[in-house]
């Protein structure tokens, strides 16, 4: 059993105001999905929006059966929920994992945060009883992300029987940030999570960390393992080769006349360090005026957690950022940053084929999988100028040009070298990113989940 926040099924209204179940979005359901269809896997996830509630209302136990998936969806209360993905899960254990507080401001733990936590427990509790009354005898269940941390010690003691195994999509915390956590939820979340029988981690930085966090607040750790996920080649050649992809790959090369191009494919997060990309490209043009109007830096980027403001504004400021530097630099016929935030896939996946330097420059990021997916589909020898805050960083870091994510200078002389080799050195480079990115595989990340559940003890 897969037990996640989002699942691989979700409900719209059609045209005659009828529930249509519909392929849920998000990596994790492009990724798994394909492997456990037509298996007895079976998903439960949260019940979501509006849609999904009215679809499930009622129905406890409802299997939706969906394009060979066996899928539950969790009908929450609505003030629960919102408390604990909003202010809990976005707000609180996104920005200590990714390191994004204020610390002279930020966090405030007062009355309304504690109702939060309360809330998220109930959240995690409500999961935990439809496992334990619904999971086959000795079953695998895996957990997903960060979501349900305090999921498994209500379950254990429910069902001694199940294997659990909790796998962190985000980076882990080392303990001197997780102590930013006021004690008792900081240690409800570390028991939690060590009542799995294995946590999985996308680096053994996330791993070591969650470690040492146990050991700091004397509590014991699990069994921990790491396992990367890898791109799914069959789903970018898929949308790769449609008419959609190939228009918008032709559009693009009329918006770039030939030029060089650095591309950015991300979400509109914090955590991605939009901004300093935008000003390590204005440093490249200031310091080396070569390339202006030889390249043209493309993000095309989607919107992320837009109920908070702390992500508006950041859109907002993105935004404004954009338009001064294209104010400052553009000339008759160039137009130096492209940006598109209208999650535009086929386009994306365009623009990954054509790069010149594929820019990743997150702050902390668990893995980051475009970084693996834009050097497979990639047409041209692209080069990768990578942030070691990134999980890939483990795997790709020994052939990517490093870009560090506070070093603004660093990064554009990354974006300069990854643009200034060429010949030989560059065809080896791309090619050893290559085979660095494509050497796992959706199904080895699972494979690894599964091999841990299967070793449990205790």
């Amino acid at each position: 059993m897969i037990v996640s926040n989002r699942g691989p099924v979700s409900f719209r209204r059609g045209d005659d105001g009828e529930l249509v179940a519909r392929r849920g979005a998000g990596g994790l359901v492009s990724g798994l999905a394909p492997l456990v269809a037509g298996t007895s896997t079976s998903w439960l996830a949260t019940a979501i929006s509006d849609d999904d509630r009215a679809a499930v209302a009622g129905q406890k136990h409802q299997v939706i059966d969906a394009d060979g998936l066996h899928a539950r969806l969790l009908e929450l209360d609505p003030d629960d929920y919102r408390m604990a993905y909003d202010v809990v899960c976005n707000a609180t254990l996104w920005f200590v994992h990714h390191y994004l507080y204020d610390l002279a401001r930020r966090p405030r733990f007062d009355d309304v945060w504690w109702q939060a936590w309360d809330a998220y427990g109930r959240v995690n509790e409500a999961f935990a009883d439809e496992v334990a009354d619904d999971a086959p005898e000795g079953a695998a269940i895996l957990v997903q992300d960060y979501h349900l941390c305090l999921l498994a010690p209500a379950l254990v003691a429910r069902r001694p029987d199940l294997r659990l195994v909790h796998f962190s999509h985000t980076p882990f915390a080392a303990p001197e940030l997780l102590a930013v956590l006021p004690t008792r939820a900081r240690r409800e979340l570390l028991h939690g999570m060590a009542a799995h029988h294995a946590c999985g981690f996308h680096s053994a930085r996330w791993a070591a960390n969650f470690v040492a966090s146990c050991e700091a607040d004397g509590i014991a750790a699990p069994h921990t393992f790491v396992a990367p996920l890898g791109p799914d080649l069959a789903d970018l050649a898929a949308t790769a080769t449609t008419d959609a992809c190939r228009a918008e790959g032709a559009q693009l090369e009329a918006e770039l006349a030939g030029r060089r191009l650095v591309l950015r494919v991300d979400r509109v997060e914090l955590s991605k360090n939009l901004l300093r990309g935008f000003h390590a490209f204005d440093l490249l043009l200031e310091d080396h005026p070569e390339w202006r109007e030889q390249v043209v830096f493309a993000a095309f980027v989607y919107p992320s957690r837009e109920g908070l403001s702390d992500y508006l504004s950041y859109a907002q400021e993105v935004d404004g950022l954009v338009r001064r530097l294209n104010e400052k630099w553009a000339t008759p016929g160039w137009t130096p940053i492209l940006y598109d935030a209208s999650d535009n896939y086929p386009r994306s996946v365009a623009a990954l084929q054509r790069f010149d330097v594929l820019l990743v420059n997150p702050i902390r990021d668990g893995l980051n999988l475009v970084a693996k997916e834009g050097m497979l589909v990639n047409e041209r020898d692209g080069l990768l100028a990578l942030s070691p805050g990134a999980g890939a960083w483990d795997e790709l870091g020994e052939h990517a040009l490093e870009a560090h994510p506070y070093d603004l200078t660093g990064t554009a002389e990354a974006l300069h070298q990854g643009l200034s080799i060429e010949g030989p050195e560059r065809a080896a480079l791309s090619a050893a990113l290559r085979v660095a990115a494509g050497a796992r595989t959706p199904a080895d990340w699972l494979d690894d989940q599964l091999r841990a559940a299967a070793n449990a003890t205790g």
